[in-house]
């Protein structure tokens, strides 16, 4: 498990930071605990312009 980012790209707000195995479950544990099933059910709202997922390094 690597530690992720999940910030939106048009403001840089970050929405999330988490263990996960990849960029892809990073975005999937971040819709679970935001209440979603999955992430394509986040309302598009959530991440206008789109999110950008980058792994940190402590």
């Amino acid at each position: 498990m690597r530690l992720f980012q999940v910030k939106q790209v048009r403001t840089g707000a970050i929405l999330w930071v988490g263990e996960a195995g990849s960029r892809e479950q990073a975005l999937e544990a971040m819709a679970h605990e935001a209440g979603y099933m999955d992430f394509a059910h986040v309302p598009v709202d959530a991440y206008g312009g789109g999110v950008e997922v980058e792994a940190i390094f402590v």
